[in-house]
């Protein structure tokens, strides 16, 4: 039987995994780029511009909403969503940490 040893993890190094999980998939990054784009909540809209049935885009927009990537509102059958901004300052900022240390190793 196999244990999960995520938990050995940092919970900086786990967070990072949790929003790079929830941005590993072409339809969430394309939700993603037309939340930005608009610089506002988008309501029904996303659905009409992507290649996918309504239900499939609420599974992603669920993914997002886990993992704090986006927020949202439901009033009814209306849904509303956003870019969430502190989450992606923070993962902006873990990021450039990351690839700083990574960029500057010159082995090899």
């Amino acid at each position: 039987m196999t244990t999960n040893k995520k938990s050995e993890f940092s919970p900086e190094d786990q967070h990072l995994a949790e929003l790079a999980k929830a941005l590993a998939h072409p339809a969430r990054i394309a939700i993603l780029r037309e939340l930005a784009a608009r610089k506002s909540c988008v309501c029904g809209e996303i659905v009409e511009v992507l290649p996918l049935a309504q239900s499939t885009v609420s599974q992603h927009l669920k993914e997002l909403l886990n993992a704090g990537l986006i927020r949202g509102t439901v009033e009814g059958t209306k849904s509303c969503y956003c870019i969430n901004q502190e989450t992606f300052s923070k993962f902006s900022r873990v990021m450039d940490e990351f690839l700083s240390v990574a960029i500057d190793n010159k082995c090899c």
